[in-house]
């Protein structure tokens, strides 16, 4: 039986047009497709919203904010997620191993499997990817304030702000054992990168019904390289300025408030927030890498 297909698109993700978009769907899908523009912040979780109970694959046409939106609709649906990744950095479509290319992408539509897959809430908002506190979440901010999008704003961004950015302290009870750390920032990891194949913990999975709460603790600057080259080359827990635990219900508590990102997107948060994680709560089209 074929399925019904609704793609949803981001026209300004990653700073890439769209405009082609349509074409290729109509060239290398095998079934017909309904296609929706989004035009404004939430109107992709809107459209798939609404779409639920007339559609079985619900396409997102984005980067890892987008898909955010349309998942966050689909969370404990019948509803499958296919990701066609136009974003900065794609971090979740990197790791269920799904094409960058857009045909590639478009194509395997047609043949991929499904799997099921973790999703988390922050403060009852939902990320799939990563969601952060610290640094990334203060250059997430910055970045989404920006004119320019793309993975090399993104660097020249974080290279400006580490020269000023100020480590917190952050008191974090995991699974009921608390700890406190001074911290540059936390990530809190379903998948194992943030994007543009940069693991902060490579051992992540998004079928262990488990967040991997990554500590990255203060560091002098000329060690930042070294940081890098560890995330490209998933050797992160190697290091002596990351701390890596496993947790189902993390609460995290901080002196003052500040922002957070949840895939990518920032958002201001108070002095406190908790983290749940929803095994087995998506269904989504994956790559033939992914294991």
């Amino acid at each position: 039986m074929k399925r019904k297909t609704l793609f949803i698109i981001n026209p300004i993700s990653g700073g890439k047009k769209k405009d082609g978009v349509p074409q290729l769907i109509g060239k290398y899908l095998d079934v017909e497709a309904t296609i929706v523009f989004t035009n404004r912040v939430s109107h992709a979780s809107e459209v798939a919203a609404s779409a639920i109970n007339n559609y079985d694959l619900i396409v997102a046409v984005g980067g890892d904010g987008t898909v955010n939106e349309v998942a966050s609709a689909l969370v404990g649906s019948n509803a499958v997620l296919g990701i066609i990744p136009c974003g900065s950095g794609n971090g979740l479509a990197r790791f269920l191993g799904i094409p960058m290319d857009m045909q590639q992408a478009i194509e395997h539509l047609n043949t991929g499997r499904i799997a099921t897959i973790d999703s988390a809430q922050a403060n009852g908002k939902p990320f799939f990817n990563m969601a952060g506190m610290g640094f990334d979440a203060h250059i997430s901010e910055v970045f989404a304030h920006g004119k320019k999008r793309g993975f090399i704003t993104y660097i020249k961004s974080s290279l400006q702000e580490i020269l000023k950015y100020r480590p917190q302290t952050y008191h974090l009870e995991i699974d009921g054992i608390k700890h406190s750390y001074k911290a540059f920032m936390l990530s809190f990891a379903n998948s194992s990168q943030y994007g543009n194949n940069a693991h902060i913990s490579p051992q992540a999975s998004v079928q262990d019904g488990l967040i991997d709460v990554c500590i990255i603790k203060p560091f002098p600057l000329y060690r930042f390289p070294e940081l890098g080259i560890r995330m490209f080359t998933k050797t992160t827990s190697g290091s002596k300025f990351v701390e890596i635990i496993k947790g189902r219900h993390i609460i995290i508590k901080r002196d003052t408030p500040g922002p957070m990102h949840l895939d990518g997107e920032p958002e201001m948060t108070g002095n406190e927030v908790e983290i749940n994680v929803l095994p087995g709560s998506l269904k989504v089209i994956v790559g033939n890498s992914f294991k």
